[in-house]
């Protein structure tokens, strides 16, 4: 596939399948830092890795522990880092725009949105914004559903004209991507803005998480709102996820009939699910449109699924191991990153 516009802001994403959400469990809140000491070689090991791997953020929460919160100071002399830090949060963590990860949020809403009784996924694009939002033929355009948004299967290029029948074929696809949003919204009657705080935020107890408009830089990719939030809101939400759809503080946000269809493989990317990367999968249909054998990442537990964007920002959430990791900054300098972080991290957690 030809490279595409936005390939310099999107991360080579590339896998994950095979997952199943365990049974709901009881959310446990999280306990005190698990201090490392210094002679805690596997921890010492793992953050001067982070730390020169242009990290802020990061944060690591197993079994309702947090064994690691750790804020570093923003990379000097990154041309790019810098639009996407809107200030600091009380605790000391950037307010990071969270690139691509946004997707998996927005998965989310579209999920309760289904439990309300406003989306279909199986209906067209039109149904909910209209006829005429692509270029593709009205006949073409008619075929486009709602779940091949959510799978990266439109069919369309990255300026809505038609490639290839809807469901056919797994294309990474941002400002396509950026139309769910516009589903979500017009299906609730209602800003995109004031459904993630009452859907999301709000019911998670995600204080620092909000929609922002993007720079020029950033927005001409076709995407042009960006979801700005912290390590520790971005932790809750992967809890929540970790929970089976209910908060850290005992709250039912998504059902968890619509949960587990996010991660169902989708049809045309075993590594992809409902606007999230899944692990575990025979093969793997990368962002920039490789395909490769295996997960992505080896060293991660088959069961991981992730929310990932540009830059390296990274959620994982691996239900066989009752945990959540956070990774925000700059681009790692090590094009092997996710690889040797999990072989850092499983060190670490055992």
């Amino acid at each position: 596939m030809k490279a595409r516009s936005h390939a310099k802001l999107m991360l080579l994403a590339a896998a994950m399948a095979g997952v199943t959400i365990a049974p709901a469990a009881a959310p446990a809140r999280p306990g005190p830092v698990v201090p490392a000491s210094a002679g805690n070689a596997a921890m010492t090991s793992l953050l001067d890795y982070l730390r020169n791997q242009n990290t802020t953020g990061f944060l690591v929460i197993q079994d309702g522990k947090v064994l690691v919160e750790k804020n570093f100071p923003a990379p000097e002399g990154d041309r790019q880092f810098p639009l996407f830090v809107y200030g600091k949060a009380g605790d000391g963590a950037l307010l990071e725009d969270v690139a691509s990860q946004q997707k998996s949020f927005v998965s989310v809403l579209i999920a309760v949105a289904i439990d309300k009784g406003l989306i279909d996924v199986e209906k067209p694009v039109a149904d909910y914004i209209g006829a005429g939002w692509s270029r593709a033929t009205p006949e073409q355009e008619a075929k486009i559903r709602v779940i091949d948004v959510l799978h990266m299967a439109s069919g369309l290029d990255e300026k809505f004209g038609y490639e290839a029948p809807a469901g056919t074929k797994f294309f990474y696809n941002t400002p396509v991507y950026a139309v769910s949003k516009r589903i979500v919204a017009a299906a609730a009657r209602q800003p995109l803005e004031t459904i993630t705080r009452d859907w999301l935020a709000g019911p998670a107890g995600m204080a620092n998480t909000a929609w922002r408009k993007r720079p020029a830089a950033l927005a001409s990719i076709g995407n042009d709102t960006g979801l700005v939030t912290t390590p520790r809101d971005t932790a809750l939400f992967g809890l929540m996820i970790l929970h089976n759809g209910v908060s850290n503080d005992g709250k039912r946000v998504v059902s968890e009939a619509s949960l587990k269809l996010m991660f169902e493989r989708s049809p045309t990317n075993p590594a992809y699910g409902r606007l999230w990367w899944l692990n575990g999968g025979d093969y793997v249909m990368g962002a920039m449109g490789n395909r490769k054998d295996g997960p992505l990442i080896a060293a991660a537990p088959a069961d991981t699924v992730a929310a990932l964007g540009a830059f390296n920002r990274r959620l994982f959430v691996v239900p066989s191991r009752k945990l959540v990791v956070v990774r925000t900054g700059a681009a790692a300098g090590d094009k092997d990153f996710d690889q040797q972080l999990w072989l850092r991290l499983n060190k670490v957690i055992g």
